[in-house]
């Protein structure tokens, strides 16, 4: 299969392009090396009636079979590694070993996926025998994000199919090339139907909340983003789950090695550029190993290097795309503005890509737009406190709680502290644990509904009981 060419959506089993395209831009040189298809709204209307066709039949064949297929998917990323490997790099920006990490996580994911299976709880009283089952919901649209494009596909489309729901599902338009290719490749592995892929602007995206032909709406975005879907998809009582963004806080207490916990710390937070949801956003450490963890993360941070994620050695790409770029840029130079000293970075390259240095702003004021917002790249506050309560309130004082993680050598404190977090997800001694096993879901505006796990899986089934009475 070439990577390199022939971008086109998969519909109803059929690779079609489309009269009008879009171009698809390298971060790292801002050029055009690509064009994917830009579907029409009659392309749409054709993948969602594919998927509605193929839905009884998908639904009806034995799990056995559709856990099969997700492994079928898993073997397909494995058996094409390098390519997907070299197209994400072009599309989004990461070097090859952030690019390793999520072919490799993504076919280990469905790998766990179809491990589940859907639960069935009987109960007998009263001469009645009562049966709770769970069905799937029908055609399931699915939006994804750019920062890491296959994974959030396989996050939605592995449970969704095992589930026995069939799918249409949308990339982001700056990252679509990985997603069409998985798509083309997974042509003659899933029945034709099951799996739809369509490419475009934030305008399909609109059509695809408020078709009345889709039943679900699975997305993964940003909290603004994440308001209008789940009003779009209102109109027609869609369900919904909201994966949206979070202003993530690290809690350091003084009982911690700093030299230790800095690896950790620092790809907490800047992994993947810092364009990761669950990333360490702000960084509270406790005044007596403040200037100790700020040393060490400086003197680490001067080892990573920032460069085109297709060059050997790079360990952080460029941001991916030019909107996020100046909204990060905006960040650094409010604070500038302010006069916030900055330990590291803070200046930006002239030159092409969107390249932002690692940069680490040293204890700005609470209310700074670099501590209130979240940057979603590589620009991080480190905070000072002095008491847990505090620090914890602070913590606590945004409008989201996706993740959080506490740092301490007192595992049963670091935990008392963790129960506090008004958060769906808190990491301690570690970052990025993430299981298929494990519920992951979003507090306040973070989102709606609940991914992986058992929870997960039933987010994409209808609940339904049958009771039955035998007659005298």
């Amino acid at each position: 299969m070439k990577f390199d060419s022939d971008f086109a959506m998969l519909i109803n089993g059929q690779l079609v392009t489309s009269d009008k395209t879009m171009g698809v831009i390298n971060p790292a040189t801002e050029e055009v090396f690509a064009q994917m298809p830009d579907a029409s709204h009659e392309h749409l209307d054709k993948a969602v009636a594919a998927a509605n066709a193929a839905f009884p039949a998908w639904a009806a064949r034995p799990i056995a079979e559709r856990q099969e297929m997700v492994v079928a998917i898993a073997k397909c990323l494995e058996d094409n590694r390098d390519g997907f490997c070299r197209l994400l790099t072009l599309e989004q920006g990461k070097g090859r070993g952030g690019a390793e990490y999520e072919v490799d996580a993504s076919a280990g994911w469905c790998r766990g996926t179809a491990e589940f299976t859907l639960p069935v709880e009987i109960m007998e009283e009263d001469g009645r025998r009562t049966e709770i089952r769970h069905t799937p919901i029908g055609v399931v649209g699915a939006i994804t994000p750019w920062n890491v494009p296959i994974l959030m596909m396989v996050w939605k489309i592995a449970p969704a199919l095992v589930a026995g729901n069939t799918i249409v599902l949308k990339p982001s338009p700056y990252t679509p090339l990985a997603t069409l290719k998985l798509g083309e490749a997974l042509k003659d592995i899933l029945p034709a139907g099951v799996l739809n892929i369509v490419s475009g602007g934030n305008e399909l995206g609109q059509w695809i909340t408020n078709h009345p032909g889709i039943g679900k709406v699975s997305f993964t975005g940003s909290t603004v983003t994440g308001r209008k879907v789940m009003e779009s998809a209102s109109a027609t009582l869609k369900r919904v789950t909201l994966e949206l963004g979070g202003n993530d806080a690290a809690i350091v207490l003084p009982d911690v090695d700093p030299k230790a916990i800095v690896p950790a710390l620092f790809w907490g937070a800047f992994f993947n550029s810092a364009q990761v949801c669950v990333a360490i956003k702000r960084l509270y450490i406790h005044e007596d190993i403040y200037d100790a963890v700020a040393r060490e993360l400086v003197e680490y941070a001067k080892g990573v290097t920032v460069g085109d994620g297709a060059k050997q050695g790079v360990d952080l790409g460029p941001v991916q795309n030019k909107m996020q770029f100046e909204k990060v840029k905006s960040l650094i130079a409010d604070s500038h503005g302010k006069g916030h000293k900055f330990l590291l970075g803070g200046d930006i390259p002239d030159g092409k890509g969107y390249f932002i240095p690692i940069s680490i702003v040293d204890n700005p004021p609470e209310d700074s737009r670099v501590v209130v917002e979240e940057a979603f790249g590589p620009v991080v506050p480190l905070l000072k406190f002095n008491d847990l309560d505090d620090v914890i309130k602070r913590a606590n004082n945004t409008d989201t709680g996706l993740g959080g993680s506490v740092w301490s050598a007192d595992t049963d404190k670091a935990y008392e502290i963790a129960k506090k977090l008004e958060t769906g997800t808190v990491w301690i001694n570690e970052m990025f644990a993430f299981s298929h096993k494990a519920t992951f879901s979003g507090h306040k505006q973070s989102g709606v509904g609940v991914e992986h796990g058992i929870e997960g899986l039933l987010e994409f089934t209808n609940t339904q009981t049958i009771t039955v009475k035998a007659l005298a």
